[in-house]
């Protein structure tokens, strides 16, 4: 059957299905391209169903499910953390007459942009017996520091390091409240805790809500952190079993994972926004501002002192390894190299190419809006976004040895095609909503004029479509490399032996060595690119802030 025939049948059994209707070509390839990113996951039901009744038996282990509770303990630890962290700055730098607010927005918001394994990199190296911080504060008499590892160490790390969704998304709900009722509560002599209770935390609690829930999903999947504290969670339970002959009960874990996942994702579903938006402005949003008085500068040391331990102390830790021997900068080998840094980027070029490639047709399909089944492939192609790196990695580890070639096997990974297709999976969403939005701003009344005008589609969307939404493409593809840039777990597993290390690679292999002075230039590095996703985020702010 010829090409044609192929996609006029998949037409035709398409319209069979109720709400479908008959697709279009582009909505055809969108929904193949969804299915594409998510099959590789599938090879992880596979690997447990070989295990047979020994699945049940593992699971119901005492070692899996003290993983599964410390890991879920983890969550909900960080997660209370980051709100209680994160709501009063939202609130002190947004309505209040904080001294300089925005400053401290920037300042508050920052640590994102830092990879929470630096973050604890720098912590472990800074505090304890033999410390950096130790060593320059023993002139001054200060010969000791709390050392800070283990659970406790993972749990403040991580809350450094994600209030800021927290922060940003209860930020983004104040700055869009309606004061006007607030207003009202307090000329029917409601006190300022009781207008908060009453007014303000029920409109704001999405956006709360929604902050709380991704920091839910980091604190879940992130793999270098707790690995560097010496905390045994689902994603280091699943590389030690990994590098192990254990890997059914990895792809066991792997699945728990999900399931948890999953789990966080259904509460987001039921907590969400609501119909109105949590983020849509429903009235008037000036005045309401809060007076602190002389309050205002002691209230300005919270957001002060939290950001000096997110983002002045790495920096601090990592400039004293460059300025002296401290962490073992000169000591040893594993010299650091600029390779490094140019294969990173190399991937991530590699990596937000094939991601635009990918998010096109996804994207412009969304956005046209007129099938059931182009929204379905946009979302499923979100899956691998909520997908955790290492699991992700591992079941495209078991989706090339089981269904790939063995010659193809070895090309796809000199070739570093299933690096690069995991960062795709992961990180395509970042390109997709970004076209997409930039799509659906696009006048489609230029789109039909072009077509009057005898054009074919093809020709119309790279006339008109495809100047208007670059901006949206470029903006995708720089979310995609930036965030390559920092991926971890998945450059672990899937870096072939004969590829150099990139600068997370490095960093992970001087930490097991000890050298962690050697990682002071890659961090600084990573540091710096990952600022510029921030700097993108406020921008957006505008005249809000």
């Amino acid at each position: 059957m010829s090409r044609e025939g192929r996609v006029e049948d998949l037409r035709e059994r398409f319209s069979r299905v109720p709400g479908i209707g008959r697709p279009s070509e582009l909505t055809l390839l969108a929904a193949a391209i969804a299915v594409a990113l998510v099959a590789p996951l599938g090879w992880l039901f596979l690997e447990v169903f070989d295990l047979g009744p020994r699945a049940l038996e593992l699971t119901l282990d005492s070692r899996t499910i003290e993983i599964l509770l410390r890991s879920v303990a983890l969550v909900a630890i960080v997660t209370a953390g980051s709100v209680l962290v994160g709501v009063p700055i939202a609130l002190l730098t947004a309505r209040t007459d904080l001294p300089f607010a925005r400053l401290f927005t920037v300042l508050a918001a920052l640590p994102l942009a830092v990879p929470s394994y630096l973050g604890a990199l720098a912590v472990l190296s800074a505090f304890g017996t033999g410390g950096v911080l130790t060593s320059v504060l023993a002139p001054v008499g200060i010969e000791q520091l709390p050392e800070i590892s283990g659970f406790a160490g993972a749990a403040l790390v991580l809350t450094l390091y994600t209030y800021p969704y927290v922060l940003l998304t209860t930020r983004a709900s104040l700055l869009s409240l309606d004061t006007s009722l607030i207003e009202a509560a307090r000329t029917l002599d409601a006190g300022r805790l009781e207008a908060f209770r009453r007014v303000t935390l029920p409109q704001i609690a999405p956006g709360i809500a929604a902050g709380a829930l991704l920091v839910a999903l980091y604190t879940l999947a992130d793999f270098g952190t707790p690995n560097f504290m010496g905390v045994e969670v689902f994603t280091q339970a699943i590389y030690a079993r990994y590098n192990t002959t254990m890997r059914p009960w990895a792809a066991l874990l792997s699945l728990q994972l999900l399931a948890v996942t999953v789990g966080i994702l259904y509460l987001e579903s039921k907590v969400g926004a609501d119909d109105e938006g949590a983020y849509q402005s429903r009235g008037a949003s000036g005045g309401a501002v809060i007076e602190l008085g002389t309050w205002r500068y002691v209230a300005a040391l919270f957001p002060a002192v939290i950001a000096g331990l997110a983002i002045a102390l790495p920096v601090i830790v990592f400039g004293l390894w460059l300025s002296s021997d401290a962490g073992g900068y000169t000591a040893g080998g594993l010299a650091f190299s600029w390779t490094y840094g140019w294969n990173s980027v190399y991937l991530a070029l590699f990596a937000a190419g094939a991601s635009l490639l990918v998010a096109m047709p996804v994207a412009v399909a969304a956005a046209r809006g007129r099938s059931r089944l182009a929204g379905l492939a946009d979302r499923l192609s979100y899956v691998g976004y909520a997908t955790p790196g290492i699991v992700l990695a591992f079941a495209l580890v078991l989706f090339a040895l089981n269904t790939l070639p063995l010659s193809y096997r070895e090309t796809a990974y000199d070739l570093l095609l299933i690096l690069v297709f995991a960062y795709v999976v992961r990180f395509v969403p970042q390109a997709i909503g970004a076209i997409r939005t930039a799509t659906m701003q696009v006048d489609g009344r230029l789109i039909e004029a072009a077509r009057t005008l005898g054009r074919t589609r093809t020709e119309a969307f790279r006339a008109v479509t495809l100047p208007l939404i670059a901006p949206g493409i470029a903006t995708g593809a720089a979310l995609v490399f930036l965030t390559t840039m920092k991926e971890l777990p998945a450059t672990l597993l899937l870096r072939p032996f004969w590829f150099d290390h990139t600068l997370v690679t490095y960093i992970w292999r001087v930490r097991e060595a000890g050298l962690y002075g050697r990682a002071a230039v890659p961090a600084l590095v990573l540091i710096v690119i990952s600022a510029l996703s921030m700097a993108v985020i406020l921008s957006q702010e505008g005249s809000n802030t």
